[in-house]
């Protein structure tokens, strides 16, 4: 098993000084709950865990609930991405952003917010594809690489690419080939990860996506299409970007590592 990058800069940070024997213990652990009020147990040991980030579900939430979680985890992590964010939260998350002194960037398309008070994630030679069948598929593709990029991976995407139209995908494939793994968004009947999947000698998931009419529309034909592929496969749930995105970064960051060392 490849020893977690993260890990290494805190054993890095400890022997310059930059942190005391108590602090690099509680980083290393990697068990860390905080609390906020009675809302939330913010997992701000997991990156240091399980090499991904502890990502906030904006979706739903109470708007001072997200507000104190966001500053919580980047005052303790130094970076904070909420998913699902919409246009109205995303506003309120800029006004405080720049309150408190923090940058902040926001995916629109994929409703990604990230904050920050440190720099950009280093890159780990890990190399992750994403393509999509069509252009209504990409709100999802963009959660699977906003997460994959904070995981420090370069993220090459092919949107548009769909199967209706085969001539449109050998082009986007050989613009990707040194992928160490790939995330294939498809809706309607989600034909395109099994086509990727013969295509290619790295891992492929599968994301199928709410796009379709009638019977089995809203991605659950694409769904039950890729659990049946006859190509070798993993699929998520249907749009659930950030999976696909976290899974393929874990993959592409192992063969990246490997490469570096």
């Amino acid at each position: 098993m490849i020893r977690n990058k993260t890990l290494k800069e805190v054993l890095i940070r400890f022997k310059d000084g930059e942190i005391s024997s108590e602090e690099a213990e509680d980083q290393i652990s990697g068990i860390r709950l905080d609390m906020i009020g009675e809302c939330a147990k913010i997992d701000t040991g997991r990156n240091i865990r399980c090499g991904i980030p502890e990502v906030v579900l904006a979706e739903n939430k109470d708007l001072n609930h997200l507000l104190s979680i966001v500053e919580k985890i980047t005052k303790a992590s130094g970076r904070c991405i909420a998913s699902r964010v919409l246009l109205e939260q995303a506003e309120s998350l800029k006004e405080f952003c720049e309150g408190a002194g923090f940058s902040y960037e926001y995916n629109a398309e994929g409703r990604m917010f990230v904050v920050s008070r440190i720099s950009p994630p280093k890159k780990t030679g890990g190399i992750v594809g994403i393509i999509t069948a069509g252009t209504s598929d990409i709100r999802v593709a963009e959660e699977a690489k906003v997460i994959a990029e904070e995981m420090g991976c370069v993220v090459k995407t092919a949107y548009d690419a769909g199967a209706a139209g085969i001539h449109r995908l050998f082009p986007a494939v050989r613009d990707l080939l040194d992928a160490h793994s790939f995330v294939v968004c498809a809706g309607r009947e989600g034909t395109l990860p099994t086509i990727i999947a013969g295509l290619v000698d790295r891992p492929v998931i599968g994301v199928p996506v709410s796009v379709g009419y009638g019977f089995m529309g809203g991605g659950e034909a694409a769904l039950a299409s890729m659990l049946q592929s006859c190509a070798v496969l993993t699929v998520v749930n249907i749009d659930a970007g950030f999976t696909a995105g976290a899974y393929a970064a874990l993959i592409a960051n192992m063969a990246g590592g490997k490469n570096e060392e």
